[in-house]
Protein backbone atom coordinates (compact mmCIF):
# COMPACT_ATOMS: atom_id res chain seq x y z
CA UNK A 1 0.00 0.00 0.00
CA UNK A 2 1.07 3.46 -0.82
CA UNK A 3 2.78 5.66 1.98
CA UNK A 4 0.90 8.66 3.05
CA UNK A 5 2.01 11.90 4.11
CA UNK A 6 0.90 14.49 6.51
CA UNK A 7 0.30 18.05 4.52
CA UNK A 8 3.18 19.49 7.04
CA UNK A 9 5.52 16.69 4.90
CA UNK A 10 4.35 17.67 1.76
CA UNK A 11 4.72 21.23 2.23
CA UNK A 12 8.27 20.85 3.66
CA UNK A 13 9.46 18.87 0.06
CA UNK A 14 7.48 21.11 -1.96
CA UNK A 15 9.50 24.41 -0.05
CA UNK A 16 12.47 22.53 -0.51
CA UNK A 17 11.59 21.76 -4.40
CA UNK A 18 10.66 25.47 -4.96
CA UNK A 19 14.59 26.22 -3.41
CA UNK A 20 16.27 24.05 -5.46
CA UNK A 21 14.68 25.42 -8.70
CA UNK A 22 15.68 28.46 -7.82
CA UNK A 23 19.22 27.62 -6.62
CA UNK A 24 19.37 25.62 -9.77
CA UNK A 25 17.95 28.45 -12.05
CA UNK A 26 21.15 30.89 -10.28
CA UNK A 27 23.72 28.27 -10.85
CA UNK A 28 22.48 28.18 -14.85
CA UNK A 29 22.24 32.20 -14.81
CA UNK A 30 26.04 32.20 -13.37
CA UNK A 31 27.06 29.73 -15.94
CA UNK A 32 27.92 27.09 -13.50
CA UNK A 33 25.51 24.61 -15.40
CA UNK A 34 24.44 23.68 -18.61
CA UNK A 35 21.28 24.98 -19.84
CA UNK A 36 19.37 21.88 -20.59
CA UNK A 37 17.32 23.23 -23.34
CA UNK A 38 20.40 24.79 -25.05
CA UNK A 39 23.04 22.36 -24.21
CA UNK A 40 25.40 25.35 -23.64
CA UNK A 41 26.90 27.29 -20.87
CA UNK A 42 25.06 31.06 -20.46
CA UNK A 43 25.63 33.82 -18.24
CA UNK A 44 23.51 36.45 -16.88
CA UNK A 45 24.30 37.79 -14.11
CA UNK A 46 21.27 40.16 -13.53
CA UNK A 47 18.88 37.22 -14.05
CA UNK A 48 21.38 35.28 -11.70
CA UNK A 49 20.79 37.87 -8.86
CA UNK A 50 17.14 38.08 -9.47
CA UNK A 51 17.15 34.39 -8.82
CA UNK A 52 19.38 35.02 -5.82
CA UNK A 53 17.06 38.01 -4.48
CA UNK A 54 14.02 35.51 -5.22
CA UNK A 55 15.11 33.02 -2.10
CA UNK A 56 16.44 35.90 0.10
CA UNK A 57 12.81 37.40 0.36
CA UNK A 58 11.42 33.93 0.69
CA UNK A 59 13.59 33.41 3.51
CA UNK A 60 12.31 36.95 5.00
CA UNK A 61 8.52 36.46 4.40
CA UNK A 62 9.20 32.61 5.81
CA UNK A 63 10.81 33.79 8.89
CA UNK A 64 9.45 32.00 11.99
CA UNK A 65 7.25 29.89 10.07
CA UNK A 66 10.10 27.27 8.77
CA UNK A 67 11.20 24.00 10.86
CA UNK A 68 14.74 23.61 11.51
CA UNK A 69 15.52 21.73 8.47
CA UNK A 70 13.62 24.32 6.27
CA UNK A 71 15.45 27.31 7.60
CA UNK A 72 19.19 25.73 7.49
CA UNK A 73 18.39 24.80 3.96
CA UNK A 74 17.31 28.23 2.74
CA UNK A 75 20.29 29.36 4.78
CA UNK A 76 22.84 27.54 3.52
CA UNK A 77 21.74 27.84 -0.35
CA UNK A 78 21.77 31.59 0.49
CA UNK A 79 25.12 31.50 1.15
CA UNK A 80 26.24 29.27 -1.66
CA UNK A 81 24.57 31.09 -3.94
CA UNK A 82 25.78 34.72 -2.69
CA UNK A 83 29.38 33.22 -2.42
CA UNK A 84 29.20 31.79 -6.25
CA UNK A 85 27.96 35.22 -7.43
CA UNK A 86 30.74 36.78 -6.10
CA UNK A 87 33.33 34.83 -7.65
CA UNK A 88 31.58 35.20 -10.92
CA UNK A 89 30.86 38.97 -10.58
CA UNK A 90 35.17 38.90 -9.99
CA UNK A 91 35.65 36.57 -13.34
CA UNK A 92 33.42 39.33 -15.34
CA UNK A 93 35.41 42.04 -13.94
CA UNK A 94 38.83 39.96 -15.26
CA UNK A 95 37.17 39.54 -18.45
CA UNK A 96 36.24 43.48 -18.53
CA UNK A 97 39.74 44.55 -17.93
CA UNK A 98 41.59 42.07 -19.99
CA UNK A 99 39.05 42.90 -22.70
CA UNK A 100 40.87 46.31 -23.47
CA UNK A 101 44.30 44.43 -23.76
CA UNK A 102 43.02 42.05 -26.22
CA UNK A 103 41.85 44.15 -28.73
CA UNK A 104 45.15 46.23 -28.41
CA UNK A 105 46.90 42.85 -29.41
CA UNK A 106 44.65 42.08 -32.44
CA UNK A 107 44.84 46.22 -33.82
CA UNK A 108 48.94 45.33 -33.26
CA UNK A 109 48.59 42.10 -34.73
CA UNK A 110 46.62 44.00 -37.77
CA UNK A 111 49.21 46.36 -38.17
CA UNK A 112 52.43 44.15 -38.18
CA UNK A 113 50.12 42.24 -41.07
CA UNK A 114 49.70 45.45 -43.27
CA UNK A 115 53.32 46.66 -42.81
CA UNK A 116 54.53 42.94 -44.16
CA UNK A 117 52.40 43.77 -47.13
CA UNK A 118 53.52 47.56 -47.84
CA UNK A 119 56.89 46.35 -47.44
CA UNK A 120 56.67 43.79 -50.11
CA UNK A 121 54.92 46.14 -52.25
CA UNK A 122 57.87 48.28 -51.77
CA UNK A 123 60.26 45.86 -52.02
CA UNK A 124 58.32 44.24 -55.54
CA UNK A 125 57.97 41.24 -54.28
CA UNK A 126 54.70 39.50 -55.36
CA UNK A 127 53.24 36.97 -54.16
CA UNK A 128 53.93 33.48 -54.95
CA UNK A 129 51.75 31.73 -57.83
CA UNK A 130 50.11 28.23 -57.19
CA UNK A 131 52.11 25.38 -59.75
CA UNK A 132 48.43 24.87 -60.69
CA UNK A 133 48.81 28.31 -62.41
CA UNK A 134 51.84 28.17 -63.96
CA UNK A 135 51.12 24.66 -65.65
CA UNK A 136 48.32 26.19 -67.32
CA UNK A 137 50.78 29.25 -68.54
CA UNK A 138 52.86 27.14 -69.54
CA UNK A 139 50.71 24.93 -71.81
CA UNK A 140 49.09 28.11 -73.18
CA UNK A 141 52.30 28.91 -74.28
CA UNK A 142 53.63 25.64 -76.00
CA UNK A 143 50.22 25.64 -78.15
CA UNK A 144 50.92 29.54 -79.25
Amino acid sequence: MAETYSREELNEARFTQLIFTFQAAAMQQMGKLINPLTGKVEKNMEQAKRSIDIVAMLEEKTKGNLNEREKKLIEGVLFELRMNYLDELKVVEEQKQREPEKAAEREEEKTQKEEKKAKAKKVGKRPKKSSIGQKAKSRKRKTN
